[in-house]
């Protein structure tokens, strides 16, 4: 079975949804001074460095888009549920608009509010892991109505985000302790040049992006020939 796919409304929400996204996070980086007036550095700087208050100049505009732009791309995935033909794929969705939930929770809670900001990034990359593994569940069973080489971008999103979940656990000493790398968003300097849980964070969120936005074009091309 196919889906017939998302209404033109919600591939714009999402679309809107990760334009909010890249806004935030360009701005972001672009008014981001460390310590020492040092520029940003995705190797050893992450994302929630960005949105802390008192640390960032323009934290309020990268929690912003991360806010309002995931909860766009939450109405993307929901505002698609309608239309699909096939139940095989409401799950995949759902899945996909709580990864984005949890987002907008890290931009509505920044780093300054510890304990939640950290639950919203530890969730936003299991849920990432699972859209991915649904999707590529979706492609292996002839379920989807994506093409089958978007599976290759879901792979990326799954292996990046499980080692980003589960590095810490093979006890190579990444961290201090080996404390899982949500737990690590804000180690004081000094620290290594290349900073796993820095890196490994963005690779997550950029491939996710990445990969979201070749779902969108897809629809949004399906949507033209019909």
């Amino acid at each position: 079975m196919t889906t017939k796919g998302a209404s033109t409304l919600a591939i714009k929400f999402g679309f809107m949804g990760i334009y909010g996204l890249l806004v935030g996070i360009i701005v972001g980086v672009l008014g981001f001074a460390g310590s020492e007036s040092q520029g940003f550095n995705f190797l050893n700087h992450t994302l929630s460095e960005l949105g802390t208050y008192g640390h960032s100049s323009l934290a309020v505009i990268l929690n912003g888009g991360l806010f309002f732009g995931s909860l766009s791309v939450v109405l993307y995935c929901l505002s698609s549920l309608p239309h699909l033909s096939s139940s095989w794929e409401s799950p995949f969705f759902i899945c996909l608009a709580l990864t984005f939930l949890a987002l907008a929770c890290m931009g509505l809670f920044p780093v300054n509010v510890y304990h939640l900001h950290v639950l919203g990034l530890k969730w936003f990359f299991y849920l990432g892991s699972l859209s991915a593994f649904l999707h590529l569940s979706l492609i292996c069973f002839g379920q989807s109505q994506f093409s089958r080489w978007t599976g290759l971008l879901a792979l990326i999103v799954l292996c990046s985000m499980m080692t980003f979940l589960y590095a810490p656990q093979l006890q190579l000493g990444l961290t201090e302790g080996d404390r899982p790398f949500y737990q690590e968003m804000v180690m004081q300097l000094p620290r290594p040049r290349l900073w796993w849980p820095a890196l490994l964070e963005w690779i997550g969120l950029g491939s996710l992006l990445s990969w979201t936005s070749v779902l969108l074009f897809s629809q949004l091309r399906t949507k033209l020939r019909s």
